[in-house]
């Protein structure tokens, strides 16, 4: 007796089929289990034999061999629980052969026939869609996040005792025990889009440090703020999600995928619809900022994807931690391998900064200040040149004072910061159109005459500032790829003297930063 099941499995964020064969012959009472295996999908044998046998479904005395394929993929997880059971059934004939034909089976066993959830749903319905499934049954807690996909009919169940009269059925008869689980993505996605973020009308004063966060979002600049404790940097930091452009209905469903994969989707919750905002503690090992450990998962990057990566206190972090970003800020994901393969995972996030300019956090006011000019180089120098090369703007912040708090003053709130945000992404998708670039913050240097063109008066103006300001070559194209946001943000086609102006203030202050402590200006 043979039968075939079709489950999925993830690799990274991306998923793809494997076929459950089951086969039962003469011998000895066994149940074998076999495809590059980790640990628990091995323990799935104990699972899934005590769960039949708990409702009241014996296994045959046989040799039984469940050969899941490809055999050359490691399979992890719990979700082959479901796909083995329902395999053994059909092997014993126990079931309509028609209730298996094009249907993926997926979910996690009790040893009483409770159908649990299980991360990665939704990246493994996707995969089914593509590739011509009808219907996928899955556990009822993971139902709606995979009915967020369309062109294949989803039923959630929620024991085998559901499931086993629903497999032995016939024609309409299937859809009143187990209905498939409809859901109307767009009308969803609009509807939580709607919901209320964190404000700027909530950020008294600090306007510069406001505008160098408009200015990043715009051209996804990469932000460090520098500020005394309580100057409010944490609090705009916070707040840049929400003068982004909304997600679009496909990254959406990239950020949830991830979230899936992960685990970290709340029961009841179908699909993430704000831009991401992940705030690592300064303690966080190398493997949780990246991605990693023994059976690789995603990093905060990952889970910041077409969002923000916010580190407060950056000089507390570890210095490997820090320097492992190097690769992800460039090509926008990362990869990690492992003895049993390597997996990719998406990592198109805009980093975010923060940091007091010493340890105590007062420098250089020398009435609150006490640490000496060497222990300021030290705890500036812990953050390497190679990641403040690739912050396009720092801003500095200073303490705020009492007339800023009392208020009176009419604050921008964030919808009017992200209309001129959107229109700046506007000019920066038609000029982007048929490139690798999407936005000013990616420009490399070879292109930075094509996208950054000057014009007479603002070269020798731009000669100017290189001399006087003693720049790098990093710093020069720095300069011009943040004007060229600038620009945009104001409307207009070409750089000029104002915008190259105000770029430049965004250069970290020289009483902070110098060569002797690693800035490379």
């Amino acid at each position: 007796m043979y039968s075939t099941i079709t489950t999925g499995a993830l690799q990274g964020v991306s998923a793809y089929l494997v076929s459950v064969e089951t086969d039962i012959s003469p011998g000895l009472p066994t149940l074998n289990l076999v495809g590059s295996l980790s640990q628990e999908v091995r323990e799935a044998r104990d699972r899934v034999g005590v769960a039949l046998r708990n409702v009241g479904l014996n296994l045959p005395p046989s040799r039984i061999t469940v050969n899941l394929a490809p055999a050359n993929r490691r399979k992890d997880g719990t979700a082959f629980d479901l796909p083995i059971a329902v395999g053994l059934l059909a092997a014993m004939n126990q079931i309509s052969p028609k209730r298996i034909e094009n249907t993926l089976f997926l979910g996690e066993l009790g040893l009483d026939g409770e159908i649990k959830g299980v991360p990665g749903v939704l990246p493994i319905v996707r995969e089914a869609a593509c590739r011509g499934m009808e219907e996928c049954i899955i556990p009822s807690v993971n139902a709606m996040e995979g009915a967020l996909i369309p062109n294949i009919t989803v039923r959630g169940v929620s024991s085998l005792q559901e499931l086993f009269p629903f497999l032995q059925s016939e024609g309409d008869e299937g859809e009143k025990l187990v209905p498939a689980v409809f859901l109307d993505t767009m009308k969803l996605f609009q509807e939580k889009a709607a919901e209320r973020a964190a404000d700027f009308s909530e950020v008294s004063g600090q306007e510069t440090a406001k505008r160098g966060a408009e200015i990043a979002a715009a051209g996804f600049h990469n932000l460090l703020m520098v500020g005394p404790p309580g100057a409010g940097k944490s609090m705009i930091a916070k707040r840049i999600p929400g003068i982004l452009p909304p997600l679009t209905l496909e990254e959406s469903l990239e950020v949830t995928s991830i979230a899936s994969v992960a685990g970290l989707l709340k029961e009841g919750q179908e699909i993430v619809t704000k831009r991401p905002f992940q705030n690592p503690h300064h303690t966080i090992t190398q493997a949780a900022l990246v991605g990693g450990s023994m059976i690789p998962r995603p990093g905060m990057i990952s889970l910041a994807h077409r969002g923000v990566l916010f580190l407060d206190e950056l000089p507390e972090f570890q210095r490997a931690a820090l320097d492992s970003l190097r690769q992800p800020l460039e090509e926008q994901e990362v990869h990690i391998t492992r003895v049993n393969g390597t997996v990719t995972y998406p990592s198109d996030f805009m980093l975010v900064c923060a940091m007091n300019p010493c340890p105590c956090g007062f420098y250089p006011d020398t009435g609150k200040c006490r640490c000496t000019e060497p222990l300021v180089r030290r705890y500036m120098g812990k953050v390497s040149g190679p990641i403040l090369d690739r912050i396009d703007l720092c801003v500095e912040l200073q303490a705020v004072d009492i007339a800023s708090l009392k208020g009176g003053k009419k604050v921008e709130s964030s919808e009017v910061i992200r209309k001129r945000v959107m229109k700046a992404r506007k000019i920066q998708d038609e000029r982007f159109k048929g490139t690798p670039y999407r936005f000013n913050g990616d420009i490399q240097a070879a292109d930075m005459e094509r996208y950054c063109t000057l014009g007479k008066e603002e070269q020798h103006y731009m000669e100017k500032l290189f001399h006087n300001l003693n720049l790098s070559a990093r710093a020069y194209y720095r300069i011009l790829k943040v004007a060229r946001t600038i620009a945009d943000l104001e409307g207009v086609p070409e750089i000029g003297e104002a915008h190259l102006l105000e770029a430049s203030f965004y250069r970290p202050a020289q009483e902070y930063w110098n060569a002797k402590n690693g800035f490379i200006t």
